[in-house]
């Protein structure tokens, strides 16, 4: 009897490891793919989409993986990456920052759910195929709209009512939407009875090339757009800014926070939101949604912000009806 009972408690201590491991959940993996960094200014999307992912069930070092990808701006490598991401055998790719990175990772991965949050108009890029059903492949939160830029534009008309000639900043290599958006201001400042020079910056070389452009066309306002590479630079672009008193719009109100003038763009808890919705998104994916089943996700909060501190110190002096108008005004 006891010999049984014995025999019968190993058997009983042997089982243990594989009845633990038989428990342990199964891990998924998620890549996240960036054209630029995931630190700065896009280490805040990645935690909410981390966040995401654990509304959704998933947790980063239990049931999931993420694979981080990232080119450092260094955009013809997005292929090569995305690549790697298929290699890795991920679940499902969220790539975020401009639409360069998804539609690497659209080629890339053909078999593989791509979920995608950046500003560029999805549609006309070629993304989905319509906002309310995406087509088997990608789907998303779209950041921005195409109204914004020309928004921005109006604002520094009414900060600069005598100025005849204007300026955009944009990144042409991270962004097919690029020229859209250069028409777009165009069409906006002709309309206006205006003059608009375009400023293409892929480096910090090119930034500091297009202030002196800026300089020597005597642009008197600059509209920056919501490129993720700009974004990184923002700083770069701010000092810059300053040394020249030139009154600028940014996308995003992080710039004005570090000393940017005016900045117009999706609401800061919106953006956060929809970076959040798009780990939830994932998440849904990995429990067995379909892309397709996953409508696109469109802003519907925006703010206006100044830093009057930043106005004061480049004598920029701002009419009553902007700062009547802003959602919120720094020092």
């Amino acid at each position: 009897m006891r010999r049984r009972e014995f025999i019968a408690g190993l058997a009983g201590v042997a089982a243990l490891p594989l009845a633990a491991r038989a428990q342990q959940p199964k891990v998924l993996r998620v890549g996240l793919l960036n054209g630029v960094s995931f630190e700065g200014s896009y280490a805040g999307p990645a935690a909410a989409i981390r966040r995401g992912l654990q509304e959704a069930g998933f947790v980063d070092g239990q049931n999931l993986a993420i694979e981080y990808r990232t080119a450092d701006g260094e955009y013809e490598r997005l292929a090569e990456l995305a690549a790697d991401l298929v290699r890795s055998q991920v679940a499902v790719i969220v790539a975020i920052g401009a639409s360069t990175p998804e539609l690497a990772a659209r080629a890339a991965a053909l078999n593989i759910p791509v979920l995608f949050a950046q500003g560029t108009d999805i549609v006309e890029v070629g993304l989905v195929g319509g906002l309310n059903r995406p087509a088997a492949n990608p789907t998303g939160m779209r950041l921005a709209t195409a109204e914004l830029a020309a928004k921005r534009l109006d604002l520094l008309l009414e900060l600069r009512p005598g100025a005849s000639l204007f300026g955009y900043l944009d990144n042409s290599s991270s962004s097919p939407s690029f020229e859209t958006n250069v028409e777009n201001l165009m069409t906006a400042a002709r309309l206006k009875g205006r003059e608009l020079v375009v400023f293409d910056a892929a480096t910090e070389e090119d930034i500091a090339s297009a202030f002196s452009g800026i300089a020597l066309n005597r642009v008197r306002a600059l509209v920056v757009g919501p490129d993720a590479f700009l974004n990184t630079r923002q700083k770069q672009i701010i000092e810059l800014a300053a040394e020249s008193r030139l009154a600028t719009v940014y996308a995003t109100r992080g710039a004005v926070m570090l000393g940017g003038l005016m900045s117009y763009g999706v609401h800061a808890n919106v953006t956060n939101d929809l970076y959040r919705l798009a780990g939830i998104y994932a998440g849904r994916i990995l429990k067995g949604e379909m892309p397709a089943e996953l409508p696109i996700t469109l802003p519907a909060r925006f703010e206006f912000v100044i830093n009057r501190t930043t106005a004061q110190a480049m004598r920029v002096a701002l009419p009553s009806r902007l700062l009547i108008r802003a959602d919120e005004v720094i020092g």
